[in-house]
């Protein structure tokens, strides 16, 4: 016969036992529709791989493209480059070979490189929105305000913030217990999913994401909007119906992202752990992890005609050659 002491003791060990593994459930919600997900997930990863390869590719040799405007999209292609192979392919393992168990180690550093990744692109489209304030608001103070030395200085900046964000982030999460459970209802080591396993109080990682948002994150949404309504302002000074009309679109295509990066975000962790929807926080995921960096090359750059003369430049002298 058992001991109650013994019982008690295996209790007591259960509740505070920290998780040595996680499993991601994925998507288990369409269990019929893995392997159309899969080769759906697949195809969205190589077409973001290729547009912004092709992106960085053509910009590294075509000396037409080595402008500031198209170094801060190099960056940015290379940062949604990282952000989605840190989580698609476990996504993709997940969908074909069920292989849904992540060490913790692996999950801690799953959530340090994709909040790095989506710090750095906070910060990037803010730049970004100024840097085309800068060219299209002051045309002839262009080439001094966002030279090169600024340029790469702010880029610098951008990388060291991005580096040092997550650390507090990861070091809390280190820290906590997760006795409830060891599933993350995720496709990938998301911090609110993360959260919601944790038997330690949360309230510290609230508090820290309440103060970088208040410091980060809002003035960067505003001086991205302030750009872009500047921006808007002297569009519609342009006498040219043309004009105007090729302006609206390209800087509607550009707005749309910025509101849909920033409001998911936003949604997904401005927001009290107890209030949060992981069901809801995983399909802004897909949003912003998966059909953003998709659409980028696109919005931002393959529409343009300076990047398709460069392609086309790229591709001719491969054949002839």
């Amino acid at each position: 016969m058992v001991n109650p002491e013994q019982i008690r003791e295996c209790i007591g060990r259960k509740n505070t036992t920290t998780a040595t593994e996680f499993i991601i459930l994925g998507f288990p919600e369409f269990p019929v529709l893995q392997i159309p997900l899969f080769l759906l997930f697949l195809l969205i990863y190589l077409i973001i791989l290729l547009g912004n390869l092709t992106i960085i590719t053509v910009t590294c040799l075509s000396p037409r493209l080595h402008t500031p405007m198209y170094f801060f999209l190099c960056n940015l292609a290379f940062i949604d480059i990282s952000s989605t192979s840190v989580t698609i392919p476990k996504l993709l393992d997940i969908f074909l070979r069920k292989n849904q168990r992540i060490s913790v180690n692996g999950c801690f550093m799953q959530v340090y490189f994709f909040l790095f990744s989506v710090c750095i692109e906070l910060l990037l489209l803010s730049v970004m929105a100024y840097d085309r304030y800068v060219a299209i608001c002051h045309p002839l103070h262009y080439v001094m305000i966002m030279n090169w030395n600024v340029c790469v200085l702010i880029v610098a900046g951008l990388w060291i913030v991005g580096f040092l964000d997550p650390v507090t982030y990861t070091v809390f999460l280190s820290s906590f217990s997760y006795c409830r459970s060891n599933i993350i209802n995720h496709f990938f080591c998301d911090l609110s999913a993360l959260l919601k396993l944790s038997c330690t109080s949360t309230s510290t990682i609230d508090h820290i994401t309440y103060i970088l948002g208040s410091f980060v994150g809002v003035p960067c949404i505003l001086s991205t909007f302030v750009s872009y309504v500047y921006i808007i302002s002297t569009i519609l000074k342009i006498r040219s119906a043309e004009g105007r009309r090729k302006a609206f679109s390209t800087c509607s295509a550009h707005l749309t992202v910025v509101i849909l990066f920033y409001g998911t975000l936003l949604f997904s962790y401005m927001r009290p752990t107890s209030t949060q929807s992981l069901e809801q926080n995983k399909l802004f995921a897909v949003l912003y992890n998966a059909l953003i960096p998709m659409f980028n090359p696109i919005i931002y750059s393959l529409r343009n005609q300076e990047v398709k003369k460069g392609i086309a430049k790229l591709f001719t002298r491969k054949l002839f050659s």
